[in-house]
């Protein structure tokens, strides 16, 4: 008998078969069922231990919420690890407001569904010791990805983001609660993070510490240097509370240096990005000269020509050019006057 029984209620088949051979992956003793509907999840659940319930949020007659309520009456110790395909706001805060143990939107994460799967069954240690991170007795160094989701479990966060100098995000653990403000929000940023660096330089610090709080709405952002090259971005409700933000302080102060050491070891730039200066091509126009180069011009024109040197001037254009034969067909003034062709000259 397996140690552990999980419940996987999906009416999209595909969606089932994903989940199932993700947690098949895992290296515990555990037992996947798949049921398509809630109705037989819950006489699943009366006549069958359910250590995890995993649902769908929107099923056949019947809401996750529901369904979860309804198994854990018959067993109250359940977990429950809901997904959904729906993005709106007032869903995540029934899940939230429900009790689910996990959310997750569709496409669902598949590296942090199976942290999930492990915590909430109790495979891992969600409460790191005082020392987070350590070499093993191998000599092998943990990777960048298992420390971002051991720093956010450690932080109870709901995502965190290493971003470069540059706006690029390095990884990750976790999702933004509305994927639609990645970008914005990184470009966003990425400004504080050019301010605070220069003046860090401008106060003589050689390592930035600055730290940036949000207090939002719906979920707070913590934002602080990794370095002179990264940032870390921290997302999850109740971040700015005092008590979580010392906590939080702490904690991220255990990890950074062993982020700094693994980006180091990944051989990854920690030269902070300098744009390279655009070449000046050999053959420019007046308007891109510099003012060395334009200065000889400016002051040929502030000198002031005798008449001389101006008729001199003319003399010399003009001898360039070919005079223009004259048009039999066209008579000049002169001749018109001979001719009476012209208007009377009024006498003065």
């Amino acid at each position: 008998m397996a140690a552990y029984r999980i419940l996987i209620v999906e009416n999209q088949r595909e969606v089932s078969n994903l989940l199932r051979s993700a947690i098949q992956t895992l290296e515990h003793d555990l037992e996947v069922v798949e049921i398509p509907s809630g109705e037989e999840a819950i006489l699943d659940a009366s006549r069958n231990n359910v250590d995890l319930l995993v649902t769908d949020y929107r099923l056949a007659g019947i809401t996750g919420i529901e369904l979860m309520q309804k198994v854990r009456r018959h067993r109250p110790a359940a977990k429950v690890i809901l997904i959904t395909g729906m993005t709106d706001r007032k869903v995540r805060k029934e899940v939230s407001e429900a009790g689910a143990d996990a959310f997750f939107i569709k496409p669902v994460p598949i590296a942090d569904f199976l942290d999930a799967v492990e915590r909430h069954l109790g495979l891992v240690e969600t409460m790191l010791p005082a020392e987070p991170i350590s070499v093993d007795a191998s000599g092998e160094r943990p990777s960048l990805a298992e420390l971002m989701v051991s720093l956010r479990q450690e932080l109870e966060a709901t995502a965190i983001y290493l971003l470069n100098d540059r706006g690029r995000i390095q990884a990750r653990a976790g999702d933004l609660p509305d994927s639609s403000m990645e970008i914005s929000l990184t470009a966003s940023l990425m400004a504080i993070f050019s301010a605070g660096q220069k003046l860090s330089h401008l106060i003589g610090q050689l390592v930035p510490s600055n730290w940036h709080i949000f207090n939002g709405g719906e979920y707070d952002l913590i934002f602080a240097p990794v370095g002179t090259t990264h940032a870390m971005l921290v997302v999850g409700e109740g971040l700015a509370v005092q008590e979580r933000v010392l906590n939080t302080f702490h904690v991220y102060s255990t990890f950074r240096q062993k982020i700094e050491e693994t980006l180091q070891a990944l051989d990854v730039p920690t030269v902070p990005y300098i744009r390279t200066p655009r070449a000046v091509p050999e053959t420019v126009s007046a308007a891109e000269r510099s003012g060395d180069e334009l200065e000889p011009l400016f002051e040929q024109a502030r000198k002031k020509f005798k008449p001389e040197e101006v008729d001199a001037f003319w003399s010399k254009a003009t001898g360039k050019h070919k005079t223009v034969p004259p048009n039999s067909d066209v008579l000049s003034y002169d001749q018109a006057r001979q001719l009476g062709l012209t208007p009377a000259e009024e006498k003065s």
